[in-house]
């Protein structure tokens, strides 16, 4: 009998690029008993020993970036360059935790009958759930981790973007000391994710998603009390002071929103300006976003690429109401491929679908505030809480202003959320948990606390 398969479209051209397998329940339960078998065997090995196999995969990673990147660029329809230097940060990312793996101690606590010492021990399996904007990024971001943490991992990607993770899954598997110890597994969530979740045999699950998928994910995993960590929707804000560099501001503006076509969690797409430089920002925001180049991912100059699947890009469409006060409308290229140039609205009541809800794609709000204190409540009225900018000279008022912000992850007088260095996360309805960072492999352990009497 032949096995059901998921096709797997370039968004770019349109045309059927691969076709996938997809599993079945019992062999979803197959894979997660050889994880269980590989996992007993891992976590008994040295440091020395796990630290040399994630620096391995790091190098593997390397010696096989254009292919991976191409991979992404493929399936995504993500731009080459921003491709290749995503897998270069999958490397990255597995080179620092496997640095990481000795630096995560327990403590030491004095009593008057004796000791006692914690110790953080792995979960066991960790299956990993990732979305179809970042697949290789946000993978490695959790398989790196929870390897550190002596677990065993099963991955299932999105079943849009599947190619560059099970390719990845097959490089790993060639150089693992260990069979079964990373696997991927492919599918629908559905029925996939869902043998994951309703498991009692997988310890945790990681998610990163929409906020109603995150929702569903944190019910079903109820039943067993499986630990989660979820990282899910954001709104995020960008918030220009009159005091900041405003040209340097709104020349930054276009790529926090607009990079990865808008696909990003992340993305910075309510802009809130101070009334006294509104017109000034706009017309550098503006002339900094006419310059991004939309085209064909595979070549060097293009900057932004099509949007995922026909059915995103009528969701994104859904947001751009006739009557929105638009700013700029780029013009999109004619098919084939899901092509959508960047929009920019002004909404000075911040109360369209727009200036509330993710919209997932190249589309910005710009809201003016007159107040500090304004700004921050608008920036806190969002139901998400994941990442922002604050622009201003003032580092009593950035501060200020940041210790505010309902918002896991905050830059100022920058763009950039994520650094593999340092945790990154969500508030409200953003998320649970954080990855990254030594934080980020933390969470792949239990702590464990074992006292020894020493008294009579």
């Amino acid at each position: 009998m032949t096995s059901p398969t998921i096709d797997v479209w370039n968004p770019a051209t349109e045309q059927l690029v691969a076709e996938v397998r997809s599993f079945s329940s019992e062999e979803v339960a197959e894979v997660i008993s050889r994880a269980e078998s590989a996992q007993r065997k891992w976590r008994a090995l040295g440091l020395a020993e796990r630290q040399g196999f994630l620096s391995r995969i790091a190098d593997t990673v390397e010696a096989n970036l254009e292919e991976l990147a191409l991979l992404e660029s493929t399936d995504v329809g993500k731009p080459i360059r921003a491709a290749r230097a995503e897998v270069a940060g999958v490397a990255s990312c597995f080179r620092y935790y496997s640095g990481a793996i000795d630096k995560v101690h327990g403590d030491t606590i004095s009593l008057d009958d004796g000791m006692s010492f914690t110790f953080h021990e792995p979960i066991g399996v960790v299956g990993v759930i990732t979305p179809w904007n970042f697949p290789l990024p946000i993978a490695s971001w959790n398989i790196a981790p929870a390897l550190a943490a002596g677990n065993s991992v099963i991955v299932k990607p999105a079943s849009l973007t599947p190619l560059s993770t099970r390719r990845l899954g097959e490089l790993i598997d060639e150089i693992s000391p260990i069979d079964g110890l990373f696997q991927v597994v492919t599918g629908g969530g559905s029925s996939v994710g869902a043998a994951l979740i309703n498991d009692p045999r997988v310890g945790k699950v990681c998610f990163t998603g929409s906020t109603e998928v995150g929702q569903s994910i944190l019910r079903a995993s109820a039943t067993t009390l499986k630990r989660v960590t979820l990282e899910l929707g954001g709104k995020s804000a960008n918030l220009v002071f009159a005091d900041s560099d405003v040209q340097a501001a709104a020349a930054a503006a276009p790529w926090a929103v607009f990079d990865n076509s808008g696909q990003d969690c992340c993305a910075r797409s309510r802009i809130l300006v101070e009334r006294s430089v509104l017109d000034d920002f706009i017309d550098g925001f503006v002339a900094a976003t006419r310059t991004l180049r939309v085209g064909d991912p595979s070549q060097e100059t293009t900057d932004l690429g099509p949007l995922v699947s026909a059915d995103h890009k009528e969701t994104v469409e859904g947001f751009l109401e006739p009557q929105l006060d638009y700013l700029y409308r780029g013009e999109s290229l004619e098919g084939p491929g899901h092509w959508m140039a960047p929009q920019i609205v002004l909404d000075p009541s911040a109360r369209s679908r727009a200036a509330v809800d993710e919209i997932f794609g190249p589309v910005a709000v710009v809201i003016p505030f007159d107040t500090e204190d304004e700004a921050i409540a608008l920036s806190n009225q969002s139901i998400y809480g994941l990442s922002g900018s604050i622009w201003t000279r003032d580092v009593a008022r950035s501060l200020r202003v940041a210790r505010q912000l309902e918002s896991g992850t905050l830059s100022v007088n920058s763009n950039s959320s994520i650094r593999v260095q340092t945790p990154f996360g969500g508030f409200k309805q953003s998320g649970i948990g954080r990855e990254l960072g030594l934080e980020g492999l933390i969470g792949y352990t239990e702590l464990k606390t074992v006292f020894v009497k020493t008294g009579a």
